[in-house]
């Protein structure tokens, strides 16, 4: 994910400033602006392995930060 982000923003920033900069320039739609972890994306997954997701049913679930695609710019 690194490599990618820094293809697109300058190589020398912090990983957390670039990361920022990524968002604010690729991702503006987003509503967590930042990129999300590995961890939350496993803890949707254990959710919705365990009987605590047993009324989620025919759901299409995402984990995306809130990305919010728009038609409007």
């Amino acid at each position: 994910m690194e490599d990618f982000v820094y293809q697109l923003v300058d190589e020398n920033l912090p990983w957390e400033e670039a990361q920022r900069e990524f968002m604010r320039q690729h991702r503006p739609q987003s509503l967590l602006q930042r990129l999300i972890e590995p961890e939350e994306i496993a803890n949707m997954v254990t959710y919705l392995s365990s009987p605590l997701a047993s009324a989620t049913t025919g759901a299409a679930v995402r984990v995306d930060g809130g990305y919010v695609d728009s038609i409007v710019p």
